[in-house]
């Protein structure tokens, strides 16, 4: 995707071949040296048993300007919780591995839900929350960046890539966004943002009129990417949504606290594959099925709050202007698949297109049913509010996990 097109509303730095990755690194040697680099990875302990996390750790290892790696682990019992410690030893770099299920991070959840400050599901949503308390309890890094930990593709290029935007002193980026293709096994991939996202956000402008921030979420080439990094000033303000809304609220986040010139999308891969999920056309509770509402939800709540009005009549609008914009945009993608060699699943596509359709629709109404839902976790600053000594502890039962498994 070597262009230099800029669309106006958030900055676009692209990879145009002409700077290698050992470039890359040596100038965040340097930046490193004045402001340290956190990586956090969120992960389930069945990903350390998957294909991509061996070569992650392996790519990994030979990233030389990275302070600390900040692993959130979840379902995991103690024993899987001493093999992972185990599994990320070979990292060079300071680490730890945050066990979120161990009896003492059950203790300091129970000590939230007390003060109604709990986060309401766990999920990756949580443990990005967790992983970030710590950083914040560590005090000592001014960048941080967050990738996903089943990346096939992996390479240390895409987090040289990621980083580089908010780590460097010269640029006024308080938030990169990653974007790539999704790609793999010779087909073209990202149903939830190409036949989801891109098309509702269209759906929505002829719907409901020009708005900044639909403008602003259609600048992102993959607005789902899982992909970020972050300068650590902007963190103790910043509300996490539980759900599958992550990606979508993370960015809504940065358009409401940052402004434009604050925030950029980077290219950081040429290709692009990870764990993909079930449509799960049967089941609402799980799969694309689960994301897709969650991620409807997260939009319409963002516009509601910029002063939307919603009723069933929009949502009943909104849900046959999407579905004429997903069946024209997959024309495109068809096209666009073909020429590139690669095949798409028409049958399939349009199944998925039918299943979004209709959760716009339960979002919808989900959403006027339940208008005071509020799926995000409270801040770190409003934790720290309520329970001053909250982040020391909780940085100290890590290390007592890590001091009783070593």
């Amino acid at each position: 995707m070597a262009d230099f097109h800029q669309n106006g509303n958030i900055a676009t730095l692209h990879n145009l071949r002409t700077q290698s990755t050992d470039e890359l690194s040596y100038e965040l040697e340097t930046f490193a040296q004045s402001r340290k680099i956190t990586l956090i990875l969120p992960c389930l302990y069945s990903e350390l048993e998957g294909p991509a996390m061996p070569n992650i750790l392996a790519e990994l290892s030979k990233v030389t300007y990275l302070h600390r790696i900040i692993i959130g682990l979840d379902r995991a019992d103690a024993e899987q919780y001493r093999k992972a410690r185990a599994f990320f030893s070979d990292l060079p770099q300071n680490h730890i591995v945050i066990w979120n299920d161990s009896p003492r991070m059950q203790a300091l959840g129970k000590r939230l839900e007390d003060l109604s400050l709990a986060p309401m599901e766990p999920g990756k949503g949580k443990n990005v929350w967790s992983c970030l308390g710590y950083l914040m309890a560590c005090a000592d890094s001014a960048v941080m960046a967050i990738h996903d930990c089943d990346i096939v593709t992996y390479n240390r290029d895409l987090l040289a890539r990621l980083v580089y935007p908010v780590a460097h002193p010269a640029f006024p980026y308080q938030v990169a966004k990653g974007y790539y293709p999704r790609v793999g096994d010779g087909k073209l991939n990202g149903r939830v943002t190409r036949l989801l996202v891109s098309p509702l956000l269209i759906a929505l402008k002829r719907v409901i009129g020009d708005r900044d921030y639909i403008d602003y979420l259609r600048s992102f080439r993959y607005p789902l990417s899982g992909e970020f990094a972050m300068r650590t000033g902007i963190l103790p303000d910043l509300r996490i949504p539980s759900d599958w809304g992550l990606e979508i609220g993370i960015l809504s986040e940065a358009w409401r606290n940052l402004a434009p010139q604050s925030v950029c999308q980077v290219e950081i891969a040429d290709v692009y594959d990870h764990k993909h999920q079930d449509l799960s056309a049967d089941d609402a509770s799980a799969g694309l099925s689960r994301m897709s509402t969650d991620i409807c939800k997260a939009i319409f709540r963002k516009l509601a709050a910029d002063g939307t009005v919603f009723t069933t009549h929009v949502f009943r609008t909104l849900k046959a202007t999407y579905y004429r914009c997903a069946l024209d945009l997959l024309d495109s993608y068809y096209n666009d698949a073909k020429m590139n060699g690669l095949t798409i699943d028409r049958h399939r596509e349009e199944q998925s297109i039918e299943l979004f359709a209709e959760n716009i629709m339960r979002a919808g109404q989900i959403f006027l049913e339940n208008p005071h839902e509020t799926p995000f976790i409270p801040t770190w600053n409003r934790i720290h509010s309520a329970d001053p000594k909250f982040l020391a502890e909780f940085k100290a039962a890590a290390a007592a996990d890590e001091a009783e498994f070593a």
